[in-house]
């Protein structure tokens, strides 16, 4: 049985007879189940973003709408689902989002209907916090930073002077956010954390990249910037290296929870002697006398140190590309299970459409009514073996936001005609014979041993179907 709860079945039927296939996907997205959204919801979400007649705002304001629950699973998944879409959906949905006011306003959320709701509200306030300064950061940059190029001719080592020195700052904000959701191995204790401790994963992985660069940039044109500049530039290199001894502590949790250790990547610092020549040369231009090093051991301090942080990207990178992999590897999902309850939610909804049939009530009814059906369905195997009959294909196109979600092919629009598509496809073979009775004129006669059904299909509507009567 799934675990939805009957509240998140009402709200999707609410949805499907109301034909917002976009408001049925979020919903479903960010369900009462202890467990991360389903991909199969995520990707129709994400096939939304890039779709011209989707509205955006539309999307964002349904998502931002589930974090006003009061429950921490919808709240947290609602989060999950953004961070989501923020990262693999189309860039017009970050654009939105980063021209928003205000985004998640959960400073103060907190669940106290459970004992694990204290614990996820500590959570869920830090990732909100997080998500903010995501947005921010586009807001004020208008770049993604863990989704710009990198490498040589890369965005942050192409950057000049002035406006490196404006945007390393804004990546450590982002950072910071980031790392202060601080979880122990032993606090990731259920999927839906677990599935926000991975995005952020790959977030600090991108994040510090770029970061990395920025630095790298920096330090080669710290020795001919002007004062001003070389004392900011040494304050944002102090904070790097703090921020490097963070993210290590962070990538050390991500190893007890299922990274291998040789997978991580290595964070290798640059030398102390770099420290010591930036600081004497901003004395020097301050005007204050310290010990003088040549040219040749400053080249070659800063050599070391850039070769040393060039390693670190790249080690960086290689780690990106395995998660990267990783993720691809587990959204290769089988298409071999039935999803018969969608088809099932399909027909109630066309039935619903055809007669009028709009009543909560009678909704609860039909859902309660198929989880009697499921359940005594797969104690006799009726569904596996129907499966393959019963299974959808993956929708093709997107519709307009008013109309329903359909996938695969139509169900038609009456029982009778599912009925008779489905048994038309089933072919019956067996050999059966009468037992004797006795009589001496008694002869045995065999069947027919393929009955072939048959249907037609008419393209007139159904005839009206009697509604039932309401239970007092």
């Amino acid at each position: 049985m799934s675990g939805q709860s009957l509240t998140d079945r009402i709200a999707a039927a609410q949805h499907s007879m109301t034909g917002s296939a976009i408001s049925k996907a979020v919903c479903k997205a960010t369900t009462h189940e202890v467990s991360g959204p389903k991909k199969k919801h995520l990707d129709y979400l994400i096939h939304c973003t890039n779709e011209l007649n989707v509205s955006i705002p539309h999307l964002a304001d349904t998502l931002l709408e589930r974090t006003t629950s009061n429950s921490w699973i919808v709240v947290f998944k609602a989060l999950i689902t953004t961070h989501h879409l923020m990262m693999y959906g189309n860039e017009r949905l970050m654009q939105y989002l980063a021209s928003r006011n205000t985004l998640f306003n959960l400073n103060n959320f907190l669940d106290k209907a459970a004992l694990q709701g204290y614990n996820m509200s500590t959570f869920i306030r830090r990732y909100s916090r997080y998500l903010n300064e995501k947005a921010m950061s586009y807001r004020l940059a208008a770049v993604d930073f863990t989704k710009m190029k990198r490498g040589a001719d890369g965005v942050m080592r192409t950057m000049n002077t002035e406006k490196l020195i404006k945007t390393l700052p804004i990546i450590q904000n982002q950072l910071d956010a980031l790392l202060d959701f601080q979880p122990n191995s032993n606090e990731l204790t259920n999927g839906v954390i677990n599935t926000a401790f991975m995005l952020l994963f790959k977030d600090s992985i991108r994040l510090f990249a770029a970061y990395n660069e920025g630095v790298i940039n920096m330090l080669e044109k710290y020795f001919d910037m002007k004062k001003n500049q070389c004392k900011e530039a040494l304050e944002i290199y102090k904070t790097f290296l703090n921020r490097m001894t963070k993210l290590s502590e962070f990538l050390k949790v991500a190893e007890r929870v299922g990274i291998d250790q040789g997978d991580s990547p290595d964070l290798t610092q640059a030398p102390s002697s770099l420290l010591e020549a930036l600081e004497q040369h901003l004395a020097s231009l301050e005007g204050r006398k310290l010990k003088d090093l040549s040219t040749a051991s400053r080249s070659s301090t800063l050599s070391s140190a850039v070769s040393s942080l060039s390693s670190t990207g790249i080690s960086l990178s290689r780690m990106e590309d395995k998660t990267e992999d990783n993720r691809l590897q587990q959204h290769k999902v089988s298409q071999t299970c039935p999803h018969t309850v969608d088809r099932f939610a399909q027909f109630i909804h066309t039935t619903c459409q055809n007669y009028s049939c709009y009543a909560l009530t009678m909704t609860a009814s039909f859902f309660m009514l198929f989880d009697s059906f499921l359940l005594f369905s797969r104690y006799h195997g009726y569904l596996w073996t129907l499966g393959d009959l019963l299974k959808p294909s993956p929708p093709t196109q997107i519709h307009s936001p008013g109309a329903p979600l359909h996938s695969g092919k139509m169900l038609p629009n009456d029982l009778d005609s599912s009925l008779a598509n489905l048994v038309g496809k089933l072919q019956w073979s067996q050999l059966v014979e009468k037992k004797p009775t006795g009589g001496s004129g008694w002869q045995s006669k065999t069947m027919c041993t393929s009955t072939n059904w048959t249907h037609t299909t008419h393209p007139m509507a159904p005839a009206p179907m009697p509604v039932p009567q309401m239970v007092k």
